[in-house]
C-alpha cells in the first residue's frame, strides 16, 4: 500500500494545483483502502502548504505588530494539525498492518515513523516547487538562476533518498526485519494548562 513514488507524485501535483488559483475544484479520491490512503497523505500536505505561506506571512517587513501576533496563532494551529495529521498516518498504516501480526515486535526498531518521513517528503515538495520557481524567474540574473539550479538538484537528489528509504523500510516491516513506532510529538504550547507564559498569566487574573 505504501509507496513512496506514489507519495512524491501526489505531494509534486497537490502543489502545483494549490498554487494556480485558476483550477477547477481538487478532485477526489477513490472509496478503497488506497484512495482513503492517499486522501490521508494529501491532508497531511495540505497542512504543510498553509503553513508554508502563513509562514510567508511572517516575514512579510511591513508587518504590524498585530498581524505578526494573529499570524502566530495561525501558525501554531496549523502546525498542530500538520503534526497530528502525520501521526494519522501511522495510525492508518499500524491498522492496516495489525491483521498480519506486523510490525513485529521483535524486529529492529526503526527510530523514524513513516509519517514522519512523509512529513519530511511533504516540506522537500514544497522547497522543490518553490526553487523551481526561482529558476524560472525572468526578473533576476543569471547567478540567482544558477544557485536555484543547484538548489533544486541537492533537493531532488535529498527527496530520492528519503523515497528510498521510505520504500526500503516497508518493505523489511513486512519481512519482519523492522518495526516502527507510533510517536506521540505532544506538543506544549497549545495547551493553557502546559503552557507557563499562558496559565501564569491567567492564575494572575483570578
Amino acid at each position: 500500500m505504501l509507496k513512496a513514488d506514489l507519495i512524491t507524485a501526489l505531494q509534486d501535483t497537490r502543489s502545483e494545483l494549490w498554487h494556480d488559483e485558476s483550477n477547477p475544484a481538487e478532485p477526489g479520491y477513490e472509496a478503497d483502502l488506497e484512495g482513503q490512503w492517499l486522501a490521508a497523505v494529501c491532508r497531511q500536505h495540505r497542512a504543510n502548504f498553509e503553513l508554508w505561506h502563513i509562514e510567508d506571512e511572517a516575514r512579510r517587513p511591513g508587518a504590524t505588530d498585530a498581524e505578526m501576533a494573529e499570524v502566530k496563532r495561525r501558525v501554531d494551529r496549523t502546525n498542530q494539525r500538520r503534526n497530528d495529521l502525520a501521526e494519522k498516518l501511522d495510525l492508518f498504516l499500524l491498522a492496516h498492518l495489525e491483521p498480519f501480526g506486523l510490525p513485529d515486535p521483535t524486529a529492529e526498531l526503526h527510530s523514524e515513523s513513516p509519517g514522519l518521513m512523509i512529513d519530511r517528503l511533504s516540506i522537500l515538495a514544497l522547497k522543490i516547487f518553490h526553487t523551481r520557481e526561482e529558476t524560472l524567474r525572468s526578473d533576476v540574473d543569471h547567478e540567482h538562476v544558477e544557485r536555484n539550479e543547484a538548489r533544486l538538484r541537492i533537493l531532488l537528489e535529498q527527496r530520492r533518498d528519503l523515497a528510498n528509504c521510505l520504500d526500503r523500510l516497508w518493505e523489511q516491516v513486512g519481512r519482519c526485519k523492522r518495526r516502527f513506532k507510533l510517536y506521540r510529538q505532544l506538543k506544549m504550547y497549545n495547551d493553557p494548562s502546559l503552557n507557563p507564559a499562558v496559565y501564569r498569566d491567567l492564575q494572575a487574573k483570578i
